[in-house]
């Protein structure tokens, strides 16, 4: 593909709560055996994008850990591959990221000295498949300047966490409002931009010339009628995880056989690193029932409509319905867990009840100690 990618995943949400206390947004676990960066690369690495550069910042040592190997995604290659870019303390320079445009200023060499012509800037929180080169394709028949890609949602959904964008016939975006109180339109951006890399350069300079650091405010919404900025339409799975809501519902929605057939049955792939773990143990008395449960689980009590990350200890007649249990936790005997989220490496003492509502999910840290010297 004639692109190179950039995938933006230094940001924070405070609307994921307790859950972004010690992870990027980036690096949360989604589907048992992911993280919500596996889904941007992959497409990235499905769509022949040779060099993908990923921002981090914000609480990033999960993160890197993750993508401490460039294989997983079929980065490792002689010419390209996968490039982590924190910010840089230079004679210059000393400040974070301010902004998405910010970032994208203090890492201006990588596009500078990349050779393909145009850039596909896509967030680290969107669950989704997508090949970048319709995108593309459709960039270069509308000889936009940016192509924005976006998604309509169903009446019911709230969009006034997203852009919501208005279009007129031909698909080109003529209003564009982030983040609005009242929102005039039910069709969003979903946070992925394809863009010609000399123009990006051009733009960013401006803004930094100007103190501007969003991406989106400064660029996206202030030149929406000066630019041709067109809207590629996206009709299959897309989520966003940046809510305590949306996390969860994205999760839960992997119970349904329709999207674990997209997501995992379904050309082209979803890739993740790999742990070497032994298979979910179900001991005498387990029960599971529509639940997706990952490797290295040790199953004992009852687990419904819930997903397991990997090595979760479920205890003797525990009862486990509508929640997600991340990586490595320990539920004693006799728990009950319901509409909750329990935080990774936590130690649930036994005879304990945590029950959440639909419309409330609790999230369960505990700072129980497991290990003593």
């Amino acid at each position: 593909m004639r692109a190179i990618g950039i995938v933006l995943a230094g940001g924070n949400s405070k609307r994921m709560r307790e859950l972004s206390n010690k992870r990027a947004i980036a690096a949360m676990p989604v589907a048992g055996s992911y993280r919500s960066i596996d889904f941007v690369l992959s497409n990235m690495s499905n769509s022949r994008i040779p060099s993908v550069a990923v921002f981090t910042q914000y609480n990033s040592r999960s993160l890197n850990e993750h993508l401490n190997s460039s294989k997983w995604w079929d980065f490792g290659r002689k010419q390209g591959g996968l490039y982590v870019l924190t910010p840089t303390i230079t004679a210059d320079n000393n400040d974070w990221y301010r902004g998405t445009a910010d970032a994208l200023y203090q890492n201006l060499d990588f596009l500078r000295n990349s050779h393909e012509p145009y850039v596909v800037l896509a967030s680290g929180d969107g669950i989704y498949k997508l090949d970048y080169n319709k995108v593309l394709e459709y960039h270069v028949e509308k000889k936009a300047d940016i192509t924005v890609v976006c998604k309509t949602m169903p009446p019911e959904e709230d969009v006034t966490r997203f852009g919501v964008v208005r279009t007129d016939w031909d698909g080109r975006i003529i209003d564009f409002q982030e983040k609005p109180v009242l929102a005039e339109s039910n069709t969003i951006s979903c946070g992925i931009y394809v863009i010609r890399r000399r123009q990006l350069i051009e733009l960013i300079e401006r803004s930094a010339q100007e103190d501007r650091y969003d991406f989106v405010k400064d660029i996206l919404v202030r030149y929406k009628n000066l630019k041709r900025i067109y809207a590629y339409e996206l009709d299959t799975y897309w989520s966003n995880i940046a809510s305590v809501e949306s996390y969860y519902k994205t999760n839960m929605d992997f119970l349904k056989p329709e999207v674990r057939n997209y997501f995992f049955r379904e050309y082209p792939e979803i890739y993740t690193k790999v742990g070497d773990m032994p298979p979910a143990k179900y001991n005498p008395g387990a029960r599971v029932k529509n639940s997706l449960v990952s490797s290295g689980n040790i199953i004992n009590g009852l687990v419904e409509n819930s997903v397991l990350f990997r090595q979760a200890y479920i205890g003797n007649n525990c009862v486990i319905k509508n929640s997600i249990i991340l990586n490595d936790v320990y539920i004693g005997d006799n728990t009950v867990i319901e509409n909750c989220i329990v935080e990774s490496r936590d130690t649930i003492r036994a005879n304990t009840t945590y029950i959440g509502t639909p419309d409330n999910i609790r999230i369960v840290v505990e700072k129980n100690e497991r290990y003593t010297l």
